[in-house]
């Protein structure tokens, strides 16, 4: 079986051939090449392992059992994380029956993990397989750690959780329902799944709300912000292309997943016409759920990114 040039790197080497590839387009290879050996481990420090007990949320990136990709939640009263030792994460939590992505875990399964504190704006990144799973949960055994900054993440402080909620599930092909395309443009948050081979990652994406546009076909399109040049989610679609988002109604409580693929507008009168934006990225969307009141959780926002103030949006 051939290997794809895209997947392979040399051993020891902490990126991947699509993370390269992106990296050496922008001239910062010399310098993520020596970042990458020394942020991308394969434990958790100790201030990941406290970090994670501290969270009421874990945002997940996986696939289905037809190889497409999702991202999704998991939820609970902070310390519903715990890390009894440096390589595992134990989750007393599962995905929600009508969630894209439970029918498809099981052990050995590729996870992707971020953790966000909407508080703070600390966010560390956790990738691995899925082990011990039973009705209390499950472990992740850890096979990628590193933290990311803070860039464009929105302050938002968490209420109660809700007795009682009112939930509706949507899903399908084709266009989008009218609150699905209302959501995405209004967002100033959404989280994206990508991958390369079987390793799946899960990351944040934050601008000023109508930073996504959303046409008339249901395609997607955003900016791509500076950020830290380790190019992970790039990367990923440079490799595979394969991605799956999910938006959040963080008042409401609606969660709506989309699965497709996505490419990078590397240059043009669509980056240069968007202020901030160093590239853009568009996504076909090929399937959708869109789950109304799934989520128990409500946040009130206190503050946008001050890394927002010379960006634009499509609103």
């Amino acid at each position: 079986m051939e290997t794809d040039p895209l997947l392979s790197s040399e051993p020891g080497q902490p990126f991947h051939a699509g993370e390269i590839a992106a990296q050496e387009r922008v001239g910062v290879r010399s310098q993520m090449e020596k970042v990458g050996r020394v942020a991308l481990r394969d434990y958790m420090p100790q201030q990941h392992r406290d970090f994670f007990p501290l969270l009421p949320t874990f945002f997940v990136g996986g696939s289905d059992d037809d190889g497409r990709l999702w991202a999704s939640l998991l939820w609970g009263e902070p310390g519903f994380m715990q890390s009894p030792d440096p390589v595992s994460l134990r989750i007393a939590s599962s995905l929600q029956q009508d969630d894209p992505l439970a029918a498809a875990m099981r052990p050995g399964y590729a996870l992707g993990g971020l953790g966000l504190q909407f508080e703070t704006r600390r966010r560390n990144r956790v990738n691995g397989l899925v082990s011990d799973m039973g009705a209390q949960g499950f472990t992740l055994g850890v096979q990628q750690s590193f933290g990311n900054c803070a860039k464009y993440i929105q302050t938002r402080e968490r209420l109660p959780l809700l007795e009682q909620r009112v939930t509706q599930r949507t899903a399908g092909v084709g266009i989008l329902p009218d609150a699905a395309r209302a959501l995405i443009r209004q967002c100033d948050t959404f989280f994206i799944a990508s991958a390369a081979g079987q390793a799946v990652d899960v990351s944040h994406r934050g601008g000023r709300p109508g930073f996504v546009q959303v046409d008339a076909q249901g395609g997607l399109m955003w900016p791509d912000f500076q950020g830290n040049n380790l190019f992970n989610t790039i990367g990923n679609l440079l490799a595979d292309g394969r991605a799956g988002l999910l938006f959040i109604d963080f008042e409401q409580g609606d969660l709506l997943h989309l699965s497709g693929r996505a490419d990078v507008v590397w240059e043009g009168p669509q980056v240069d016409g968007f202020a901030g934006a160093k590239r853009m990225l568009r996504f076909a969307p090929e399937r959708f759920v869109f789950r109304q009141g799934a989520l128990p959780m409500r946040w009130v926002l206190r503050e946008s990114s001050p890394h927002l103030d010379a960006t634009a949006s499509f609103a």
